[in-house]
Parts: structure tokens; C-alpha cells; sequence
């Protein structure tokens, strides 16, 4: 099994079409206003949008996406006016991480794991 895709909420799909193209994703599939899908720079897997009438309540969605030049990328994102909550942090489960909402609120966080992501020093011995 892989994980192809991830779709969020979004109660104005446009307004966050231009979010996460100046994120860095490519759009792929725009053919109304209530749906959008990109292709992620990197790798295989696609990321979309989806409009909904009400945002869920609680916690929310998180996504993850890992760049390997984080501080870089931060920099230039800065300097299009994106606002992160947190700017890039070395975290103790050996990610570094920077926080930012996306226009519906979605939480975002743009990190760099390296070897860490899957294979981290307490990492479950293969069965």
C-alpha cells in the first residue's frame, strides 16, 4: 500500500489554490471552483482541495510536507508574504520544523526529518 493522496477542507477553494501554489505545489486539476488537485515537487504523491460548506470543529488537519532545504525555503516563502506561527526549530523527535496555517486554518508544517522520518533511533524492530 502507498499513500497517493491527501484532500483538505476549504470553504473558498480559490483562495487556497493561490496559497498553495506559492507554497510550491503544481496544479494539476482546476475544473470548478469547489475542487483542486496539485502534484507535489517532490516524489509521487498529490495533494487536493475540497470545498465544504463548514469547517470541523477540534483539533483539524495536519499536513506534513518535507522540503530538505527548510530554512531556505522558509526564507523565500517569507519574502512572498507567507506568516508561519513558528519558523524552523529543531524539535526533540529529531525533525526540524516550521508551523503555518493555510487559509481555512488547516495546519500546515514544512519540516525536514532526513533518515528520522522513517527509521528514528526508537523505531519498532521488524517483526
Amino acid at each position: 500500500m502507498n499513500l497517493n493522496q491527501v484532500t483538505v477542507p476549504s470553504l473558498n477553494v480559490e483562495k487556497s489554490v493561490e496559497f498553495y501554489k506559492a507554497l510550491g505545489l503544481k496544479l494539476i486539476v482546476f475544473t470548478h471552483s469547489k475542487y483542486a488537485r496539485f502534484e507535489c515537487p517532490d516524489g509521487d504523491a498529490t495533494f487536493s482541495i475540497h470545498e465544504v460548506e463548514n469547517l470541523s470543529d477540534g483539533f483539524g488537519i495536519t499536513v506534513y510536507f518535507e522540503e530538505k532545504n527548510l530554512d531556505e525555503a522558509v526564507k523565500q516563502l517569507r519574502d512572498k508574504g507567507i506568516v508561519f506561527e513558528q519558523l524552523p526549530t529543531d524539535k526533540s523527535w529529531l525533525w526540524r520544523e516550521a508551523q503555518l496555517k493555510d487559509p481555512d486554518g488547516n495546519r500546515i508544517i514544512l519540516y525536514y526529518a532526513g533518515k528520522n522520518r522513517k527509521n528514528p533511533p526508537w523505531r519498532l524492530a521488524s517483526e
